[in-house]
């Protein structure tokens, strides 16, 4: 998501049960970050063209893998360090445990994604390790929304993080092992002005 700069309206030192009392009654969207609340600027239409389309690539491969998980658009994420404190919202998170009815926010996502614009570069990656904290988090994907590029954070076998995140490059394939998905970079860009460019090496596919 886009932070705006925070304007000296906002409330400042709220929970995330009062930060959700709060959202209900104003209009606008907003996350909140350390208690601070940060209002979102409308994505840009190619931000918005990758967002639905990695959303429908993801939602068709689950329905057809027939399993228990199922995507979640603009969830509340839980993190794990100042949880009271913090109501953070990626793009899109997989859940595989049942969602329970009346609740705002997915507490075990597998899988985050993320769509990164210029005036969100820094809000997003703070976002990403925040995200990371959280045990139940399996994968977080980033997607450039200026060219075909795309970062991959895996968590390892002994349950720690890389130090830096797999770039993933035009010509590279989009493996996600925590849904068993492995498409070529480039499909995210279907519906944008970078679906002209030139095709992936298929020698490249893994997974």
């Amino acid at each position: 998501m886009t932070a705006l700069r925070q304007e000296e309206f906002l409330p400042t030192d709220l929970t995330v049960d009062e930060f959700l009392e709060w959202a209900a009654t104003t209009d606008g969207r907003y996350e909140l970050v350390d208690g601070e609340v940060v209002a979102m600027a409308p994505p840009s239409q190619t931000h918005g063209l990758i967002f639905a389309e990695i959303s429908y690539l993801i939602s068709d491969h689950l329905r057809k893998s027939g399993g228990r998980c199922r995507v979640v658009l603009e969830p509340g994420v839980k993190t794990r360090i100042r949880a009271r404190h913090n109501y953070r919202i990626p793009e899109l998170g997989v859940i595989c445990k049942p969602p329970v009815a009346g609740t705002q926010m997915v507490a075990e996502p597998v899988l985050i994604v993320e769509v990164l614009s210029p005036s969100n570069y820094k809000a997003t990656w703070t976002n990403v390790w925040a995200y990371a904290a959280n045990p139940a988090v399996q994968e977080i994907l980033v997607i450039e929304s200026v060219k075909v590029k795309a970062w991959l954070l895996r968590r390892q076998a002994d349950s720690s993080w890389p130090e830096d995140p797999e770039p993933i490059p035009h010509s590279g394939f989009i493996v996600l092992d925590s849904i068993g998905l492995s498409i070529p970079l480039v499909d995210a860009y279907a519906t944008t002005p970078f679906a002209d460019s030139a095709e992936p090496d298929k020698s490249t596919r893994t997974g």
